[in-house]
């Protein structure tokens, strides 16, 4: 039976963060009955992304800033040098996770990641759905 729903992840400033545990905490009800599926997890936004990577990989944040400096010439500045929106498109808004016997079916060292794009803290909002 589908499953589907929307949650918010603690506010975080600009970095790399491991999201791995919250994500299951707010997904709990939805794995509890899916011997065989998948996950789609949504971000709401466009200063923001997710990704998979090593559970502790602190160069993320550093290498996305030598890809995309702040130091551009940035045409869209209402909010800053507006690195972020670059910067999801690179990495992406959406994630698809294997679910096997109720559980995110992650490799051993993968995690989700939330890649905060701004500098201020900010509360993301996602969209988990699960088939």
């Amino acid at each position: 039976m589908p499953w589907q729903k929307s949650f918010s992840l603690s506010k975080r400033s600009k970095g790399v963060h491991l999201v791995t545990d919250e994500v299951a905490q707010h997904i709990t009800e939805g794995l509890q009955n899916t011997k065989i599926g998948i996950l789609y997890l949504f971000i709401q936004h466009t200063s923001a992304a997710l990704t998979i990577n090593e559970n502790y990989d602190p160069d993320m944040s550093m290498c996305l800033d030598k890809l995309v400096p702040e130091s551009m010439p940035w045409l869209h500045t209402d909010e800053g040098p507006d690195v972020s929106h670059v910067k999801t498109a690179l990495i992406g808004t959406s994630l698809q996770i294997p679910i096997t016997d109720g559980r995110l079916n992650l490799g051993t060292w993968q995690g989700i990641y939330l890649a905060e794009f701004r500098h201020l803290p900010h509360s993301r909002k996602l969209v988990a759905t699960i088939l």
